[in-house]
């Protein structure tokens, strides 16, 4: 177990510019829109107070993250977006800081109301609020997603769901796990998965399974999800040992490798450097699949690279973080 007593600061590298090296940075001009009309939406649900739902969406800013994130999508897909963030944040916030934080069995059985969402489409829409959200997002989804999407964005929703129940059993037991394991479990906690699937519906990309199977393309998926992960985990350590939670990689380096904070903090920025690192060397890589598939594969990748990089600027707004610089690149977009 990692010690309590911490240094009162830590030195955090420019994130953002480790990324910036493959990641582009773009804005959707649909971004008032589309959050006027997810707001609306949220408000239908009822699921917070007043004070509460007001301090989850302007303090999260998540109108400003699926604009970063998703530069290309139209209004109705930029909204359903929105409506995934919505959905994912205050269901995640449920086990992260909320009532079923260190209560594993609720967080089970709360995936298991979802889970008859994704088995019965055709049932009632559940009065179970966060399976209400489920349930709207699936509809709209379906809409226009291809068949492969969607069936990619269940099976990466289960694998997450699962790893909600977890990481609410490893903060319950008040156990750190290994650098390896917790790398792999983190890229089931962020969702990245299924934010590749949000990324092929934002484009309506028309991908075969072939090439999500490939080994390079599953390489590529696990360097951007790692990507997407480890600035977060940087970024959010200094609110999550504040409230004594462990489930961090800089944590877990530093309790496997036995070195003290800044060191474990520098040890994980040069590993995502590495790993930009590993995305271009995999990516010069790339093999054909035919020049149809080859062109909305390059739009899927460099979709993906938008998200990553909107995700990781977004880090620095987000009021759960410890790193509030607001970069002279962002100036534009508020």
């Amino acid at each position: 177990m990692i010690s309590p007593a911490l240094p009162s600061q830590f030195c955090l590298q420019d994130l953002a510019a480790i990324t910036g090296r493959v990641c582009e940075l773009r804005v959707n001009r649909c971004q008032a829109e589309a959050d006027r009309e997810a707001r609306t939406w949220f408000d239908s649900i009822g699921l917070y107070d007043d004070r509460k739902k007001s301090k989850f969406l302007n303090y999260g800013k998540f109108d400003l993250f699926a604009a970063l994130s998703f530069p290309d999508a139209d209004l109705k897909h930029l909204v359903t977006c929105l409506i995934f963030f919505f959905w994912a944040f205050s269901t995640d916030d449920l086990s992260d800081e909320g009532d079923l934080q260190s209560r594993p069995d609720d967080v089970q059985a709360g995936h298991e109301v979802s889970v008859r969402v994704v088995n019965e489409p055709g049932a009632p829409r559940p009065e179970y609020p966060y399976a209400a959200m489920f349930y709207d997002l699936l509809q709209r989804f379906r809409e226009t997603s291809t068949p492969g999407a969607y069936k990619r964005f269940i099976r990466a929703w289960e694998e997450w769901s699962g790893s909600q129940v977890t990481q609410s059993r490893n903060r319950s037991q008040d156990r750190i796990p290994s650098v390896d394991e917790f790398i792999l479990m983190r890229r089931a906690t962020i969702g990245g998965a299924m934010v590749e699937a949000i990324v092929e519906y934002s484009l309506d990309l028309d991908l075969p399974d072939e090439v999500f199977e490939h080994p390079i393309i599953r390489a590529m998926s696990d360097a951007t999800n790692d990507l997407m992960t480890w600035p977060n985990d940087l970024c959010s350590f200094n609110k999550e040992q504040s409230d004594g939670d462990y489930q961090n990689l800089v944590f877990c380096i530093m309790n496997e490798r036995k070195v003290g904070l800044q060191e474990g903090i520098d040890i994980l920025t040069e590993m995502l450097a590495q790993r930009v690192n590993d995305y271009v060397e995999l990516k010069n890589n790339l093999p054909s699949f035919g020049d149809d598939v080859d062109k909305e594969l390059a739009r899927y990748l460099h979709a993906l690279e938008n998200f990553v990089q909107g995700t990781v600027l977004w880090y620095y707004l987000s009021p759960s973080k410890t790193y509030r610089k607001v970069m002279s690149q962002l100036h534009f977009l508020i």
